[in-house]
């Protein structure tokens, strides 16, 4: 997962600390719920089967491998952590899977020039960690060919404070990376700037997760 240029290799070094973790939660839990969510929410609006996937800040890989064993034809992953795109190299072999996947070490908005267009681009909890999001979503809805997933935090008092003692813990820990509050009303506008239209928004306490659509 990616935060910005400014702290992209300091960020790519934290999240290889939580690799781990994040396949044993999978394997006890399964998706968490707001992944459920873009899961079924993509299947309502036009379904996954034989389309190619681009995830942004793929982690372990657990949610385009869902996609994929439910009838997507391919997927790109790009994450900032090494240790990250392994484990989802070893997931994706387990999983009889590593044909149809091929994963890039970076920063997104740095790589897109020479990445492919895919027909459903994936933003699990990534724009949270921009803070110029409408650069990234710029970026990623240029790569769109037929839908775009995302999930971020809700706008509320709960996740306000939330980010901000999160934020000033890794101040006094001298860490770089912060998360980011975006409003759903800029997100939407900045999409339909890139002629993507909302179909879906739902939520959990935490999450907002919303499907859109490449207008016709």
């Amino acid at each position: 997962m990616d935060c910005c240029h400014y702290n992209s290799c300091s960020t790519g070094r934290l999240f290889s600390r939580f690799a781990h973790r994040y396949v044993k939660r999978y394997q006890r839990r399964g998706l968490d719920p707001n992944q459920r969510q873009i899961v079924d929410g993509l299947q309502r609006h036009g379904g996954i089967t034989g389309r190619s996937l681009l995830e942004i800040g793929c982690g372990v890989g657990y949610l385009h491998h869902t996609l994929l064993q439910q009838g997507a034809a391919s997927a790109v992953g790009i994450d900032l952590s090494e240790q990250m795109l392994a484990l989802a190299r070893q997931q994706a072999e387990i999983n009889h899977l590593a044909e149809r996947c091929r994963y890039q070490l970076g920063e997104f908005t740095a790589l897109a020039p020479e990445l492919e267009r895919a027909d459903i681009v994936l933003l699990d909890r990534v724009i949270c960690c921009y803070p110029d999001a409408r650069a990234v979503l710029q970026a990623a809805a240029g790569k769109t060919g037929a839908l775009l997933a995302l999930s971020y935090p809700r706008d509320h008092l709960f996740n306000r404070l939330g980010i901000t003692l999160l934020g000033m813990v890794m101040r006094l820990l001298r860490i770089e990376f912060r998360n980011y509050l975006h409003r759903p009303g800029d997100v939407e506008a900045w999409l339909q700037q890139q002629a993507l239209t909302r179909c879906e928004q739902s939520s959990t306490f935490i999450w907002l997760t919303e499907i859109y659509s490449r207008k016709p």
